[in-house]
């Protein structure tokens, strides 16, 4: 693998899709003593965490809740 003029490199397409690297990821690279390490950025914020509360009801406990739903 070679740097570009403009300093780019290709990351091999089996790593791309080993890595889950697709077009428009957005990739951070951090110095290391053996090298550069070149990994995708995260947002920082679970998946789970953007839905929970979603469903919750006001003044309901998750047992009161569960019940409920359960028809109990």
């Amino acid at each position: 693998m070679r740097v570009s003029e403009r300093g780019q490199v290709t990351i091999p397409k089996k790593l791309r899709d080993r890595y889950g690297m697709h077009h428009d990821v957005e990739v951070e690279m951090t110095a290391t003593e053996g090298g550069i390490l070149i990994r995708k950025r995260t947002s920082g914020e679970h998946p789970v965490d953007r839905i929970v509360g979603i469903f919750r009801v006001p003044g309901w406990s998750t047992d009161e809740y569960m019940k409920e739903i359960r028809g109990r």
